[in-house]
Formats: C-alpha cells, structure tokens, sequence
C-alpha cells in the first residue's frame, strides 16, 4: 500500500521539526560555549548532530516511499538562556514536544494500516524515550548542583556522557 499524501505531509512536517531541534541544540551548545562550559558546549552540540541525522532519516524515508520531500520553513531557534536550568529544561520540553509529535505520527500510520510507516517509527518511538529519560536526569543534575557549581555538572557530563566519535 503507497503511504498516502496526509501522512507523506505529516512526515515532511516532522522532518522540519527536527531541523529546529537541531538548530535550537546548536543554540544551546553555543550558549553554554559563549558561558565557558565545554563539556555542556559538546554534549548538546552532539544532540544537534542527532536531532540533524533525524531528519535525515525522515527525508530519506519519504524519497524511498516516493513522496515529494517539502522542507517546511524553519523557526529561529531561541538565542540565549537567564541560566543553566533553563537552558536543559527547555531542551526537555522540546524531546517531550517531539515524543508528542511522533507518537501523533504512529497514530496516523497505525490508523491508515501504513506498515512500512509504522515500522520506520517504531526506532523513533524508542529512541524519543531515551531522549527524554537523558533530558530528565540532565535537568534534574542541573537543579541539583546549582547555577553557582556548574563546573560540577561539566564533571557530570565528562564522566557520564561518552563523548561522539
């Protein structure tokens, strides 16, 4: 069964949603490098190169299923942060934005029994609950060491988090 032009849509739309997740990580990754955090800098400057391998994967996708790829407009991505905290809180909002997003997608394809689409979303949904848990503990270490102790979540993050390859 061809994936129908409602989810082909659905699925371009998802895949900008993605480029602003990773544009909005960029921003994040380079306010923590503008407040002298390395560490922070390179873990959300590596979730930017995730967010932009999603949409890759989505645009991908919606070649191989032979739908016309439209890349939708981009919002500008918030360019600074009061603090630290909020910074990693927004980051969470946004996986849980995504999470909400996605699932809205599976919903679709289940109900128009589109099997490849479904299947293809299926690592999506799976990956969305690691990056919220990741989101989660990350905001929950922030509020813990504080805005006056950053460079404690800077070791936070050397140790815990590998570094990309």
């Amino acid at each position: 069964m061809p994936v129908d032009s409602a989810t082909i849509d659905a699925l371009n739309a998802q895949m900008g949603r993605e480029l602003e997740a990773h544009l909005q990580y960029l921003s994040v990754s380079s306010w923590f490098d503008a407040e002298g955090l390395p560490e922070l800098k390179r873990f959300f400057a590596a979730q930017a190169a995730e967010e932009h391998e999603h949409a890759m994967r989505f645009l991908e996708y919606v070649q191989d299923v032979g739908g016309p790829v439209v890349i939708p407009s981009l919002a500008a991505p918030k360019p600074t942060f009061e603090s630290a905290e909020e910074a990693v809180g927004a980051a969470l909002e946004w996986e849980k934005q995504v999470t909400e997003h996605i699932d809205r997608l599976m919903d679709l394809a289940l109900a128009r029994n589109d099997h490849a689409t479904s299947t293809f979303l299926q690592w999506f949904v799976t990956e969305q609950v690691e990056e919220v848990a990741t989101m989660e503990q990350m905001l929950q270490v922030t509020r813990r060491v504080g805005e006056g102790n950053l460079m404690l979540l800077e070791d936070y993050v050397a140790r815990s988090v590998p570094a990309p390859e």
